[in-house]
């Protein structure tokens, strides 16, 4: 008899399910990936925020980031010890967040417009505090889910390949409309900014909606004659201390996403001054995209057969090694640019599997924090673990412009001098292979995960579900 789409395979997942988990990265992305790619240049050139201010405000805004991930994740543990929700412990939470996200959204590409001078600073800097909020209110749950939904390295890994496709459905819609919408109303029109961000975040919501709808909370019942757990937000301190595969994959998160964002913030740079040729920058894009789809289809396959975190330790370890074989080609030749997009954007896609793949790990390291502290906190873990990857992200995206500053880069320079030159491949060709490297290197040193401790946690986990 042939199986049909929605039948279950032997864990329980189904193809809705994979398809509704992506959509969960997928509907965050339309919003979030704006955030990156045009924000600044909204409140610079259509608002008309001062730029030492709006890099103060961006300070603060990142601070409340910092603490926001990581009280959220606390937040909903100890609200579902409180009261066990008989829908879930995280899909309550994308019902509730998702308008919010939506709404905020909207309000903050449209609303500031409408006013001058402090009131408009004081209205954006409101509605981004808010949208933030509740973007975490949404992310966190979402990410959380993964636990909740598998508990092997294999559908782990296929729901991490879903979120990677949504990831990437998600973060190229919006980047590729924005551009076009801004360009026609205007650089300097808050409308073109508005319409596009409305846009996205309809989108957006359509697809949480869906995430919602089509995902569901299997491997984590709840014992309703269990006595809540005393969870407490001073829990994630001594999560450190005794979890040290949690412990690894933040030092992981920290310097992978410092490795991304520097990356991504110096290309361009390299581009335009040791090849003088931007265009090249499309190029990459078009030769990576192809080598990241068949990461994210065979991810799942090649982790099973030799396991997620080795799979993951592996293709750092070789993107960390073509980083820095390319610096070392770029030392002592002028190296070709296609030869240079070849083995950089390997090197990058390599390194890259560890950030779509990783989430499983994630949902591992809340097992086993289960195991050994006889609390289940994926709220916390996962946003305490969001906290590193969001400071590497400011580390990277803030190091590598003021590195730019030290190596002498001056753009109202026809011609940059050989020493900004070398600076230049240093920053943006090495220095993400010591980064990668430093991420390899938590995987191979702290985590501790090995078949005997994986039985101890089904075990555990089996006797749990007894009770």
């Amino acid at each position: 008899m042939m199986k049909t789409k929605t039948e279950k395979t032997a864990s329980g997942l189904t193809l809705k399910h994979k398809i509704g988990y992506g959509l969960g990265d997928a509907g965050g992305c339309m919003t979030f990936a704006i955030m990156g790619s045009t924000f600044a240049m909204y409140c610079t050139d259509a608002l008309k925020v001062d730029t030492d201010l709006l890099a103060v405000l961006l300070v603060i805004w990142n601070v409340w980031d910092f603490i926001n991930d990581p009280l959220m994740g606390a937040f909903m543990d100890r609200a579902f010890a409180k009261k066990h929700n008989p829908k879930g412990k995280f899909r309550p939470w994308l019902l509730r967040s998702a308008p919010l996200v939506c709404v905020s959204f909207i309000a903050l590409w449209s609303v500031p417009s409408l006013f001058e001078g402090l009131s408009l600073v004081c209205v954006l800097f409101g509605l981004k505090i808010l949208y933030e909020g509740a973007y975490t209110m949404f992310n966190i749950p979402m990410g959380s889910l993964l636990s909740a939904m598998a508990d092997n390295d294999k559908d782990r890994a296929m729901l991490s390949s879903a979120r990677g496709f949504g990831s990437a459905v998600g973060n190229a819609v919006p980047v590729m409309l924005m551009p076009m919408l801004i360009k026609k109303f205007g650089q300097t029109n808050a409308a073109g900014y508005a319409v596009g961000a409305a846009v996205c975040a309809v989108i957006g919501f359509a697809m949480c909606l869906g995430h919602y709808a089509m995902t569901e909370e299997r491997t984590a019942p709840v014992n309703e004659n269990q006595e809540p757990q005393n969870i407490k937000v001073t829990d994630i301190l001594n999560v450190f201390r005794v979890n040290r595969p949690f412990l690894a994959l933040c030092i992981h998160g920290l310097c992978i996403c410092t490795m991304q964002y520097v990356s991504s913030t110096l290309t361009n740079y390299m581009f335009s001054v040791v090849y003088d040729d931007l265009a090249l920058v499309t190029y990459g894009s078009i030769i990576s995209a192809p080598f990241m789809m068949i990461t994210l289809l065979g991810g799942p396959y090649l982790a099973k057969k030799y396991g997620l975190e080795k799979f993951i330790r592996f293709g750092l370890l070789i993107g960390s090694v073509m980083y820095i074989g390319l610096f070392g080609l770029h030392m002592i030749m002028n190296v070709n640019p296609y030869v240079h997009i070849i083995i950089s954007n390997c090197a990058m896609g390599l390194a890259s599997m560890s950030i779509y793949m990783q989430w499983g790990l994630v949902s591992e390291a809340i097992d086993y924090n289960e195991m050994i502290t006889g609390k289940r906190t994926e709220g916390s873990i996962y946003g305490t673990f969001n906290l590193s990857r969001r400071v590497g992200q400011t580390i990277g995206n803030s190091s590598a412009v003021l590195m730019l500053g030290w190596i002498g880069y001056n753009a109202d320079f026809t011609v940059q001098s050989a020493a900004t030159v070398s600076g230049i491949k240093i920053i943006a060709v090495l220095l993400p292979g010591i980064f990668v490297l430093g991420s390899w290197a938590a995987f191979k040193f702290l985590w501790n995960m090995d078949a005997e401790t994986r039985k101890k946690i089904d075990d555990f986990k089996k006797a749990q579900k007894e009770q």
